[in-house]
C-alpha cells in the first residue's frame, strides 16, 4: 500500500475544520503541531518586535495515495485556501515506507473494499 503525506498549515482556528474535512475523505488520523511561525507573501507586521500574526498549525496526515489528491481538495475548499488570502496552504510529499499502521491500514481495505461493491 503506497502513502502520501498531506502537510497542512492553517490559521489555528482552521484546524478543526481541516481536521474533518480530511476525515470525512479517508483520513484516518492526523497530527498537530501547534503554534508554528510562517510568512507569506507579504512579512507579518511587528509591535515592538513582537509579531502580530496569529498563531498557525501544522497538520500531518498520513493517508493512502489513492485518496490523497481528494482529500487534499477536501481540506483546500473547506477552509478557504484558494479563496481567502493568508488563510493556509497545503500539500502532499511521497512516503517510500511507514511503519506502525497497522490498524489504519486494516481500516483503510475496508473502506476500499467498500468503494468496489
Amino acid at each position: 500500500m503506497k502513502f502520501k503525506l498531506i502537510i497542512v498549515l492553517t490559521q489555528d482556528d482552521l484546524t478543526d475544520t481541516a481536521i474533518s474535512a480530511a476525515r470525512a475523505k479517508g483520513a484516518t488520523g492526523s497530527t498537530v503541531i501547534t503554534s508554528a511561525r510562517g510568512e507569506g507573501l507579504k512579512p507579518t507586521k511587528t509591535f515592538l518586535g513582537l509579531s502580530v500574526a496569529g498563531q498557525r498549525d501544522m497538520i500531518l496526515l498520513l493517508v493512502e495515495a489513492h485518496h490523497s489528491r481528494l482529500i487534499l481538495e477536501s481540506i483546500a475548499e473547506a477552509c478557504g485556501f484558494e479563496s481567502d488570502p493568508g488563510s493556509g496552504m497545503a500539500f502532499q510529499i511521497d512516503i517510500e515506507d511507514a511503519i506502525g499502521l497497522s490498524s489504519q491500514i486494516t481500516a483503510i481495505k475496508q473502506e476500499i473494499d467498500k468503494e468496489d461493491l
